[in-house]
C-alpha cells in the first residue's frame, strides 16, 4: 500500500524528530541524517527506535538515489 501524502507530511524520525523520506517502492521511511530506515508493514509505519535498521554507506547512497528519482509532489504539499 501507499501512504497518503498527508500522513507522510506529519511523520518524523523518533530519534531526531525531523522529517523522513518516503520510499514507497521500498516500502520504507528513511532518515538520511542518521542513516536509519524504518519499515512499513501493510500501511503502518514502524517508527520504533529499536526496530530501525542502520544502513551502511552503499545502502545510504542507493536510498538517496531512489529518493532523488521521485517527483517532489510525493513528499506532500506545503500550501
Amino acid at each position: 500500500m501507499t501512504l497518503s501524502p498527508e500522513l507522510v507530511a506529519i511523520l518524523a524520525c523518533p530519534v531526531d524528530h525531523e522529517p523522513l523520506l518516503y520510499l514507497d517502492a521500498e516500502n520504507l521511511l528513511y532518515n538520511p541524517r542518521l542513516k536509519r530506515k524504518y519499515r512499513i508493514e501493510g500501511d503502518i509505519p514502524i517508527l520504533l527506535i529499536e526496530e530501525a535498521e542502520i544502513v551502511d554507506d552503499a545502502e545510504h547512497v542507493r536510498l538517496l538515489g531512489l529518493a532523488s528519482e521521485r517527483p517532489s509532489a510525493d513528499q506532500g504539499e506545503d500550501a
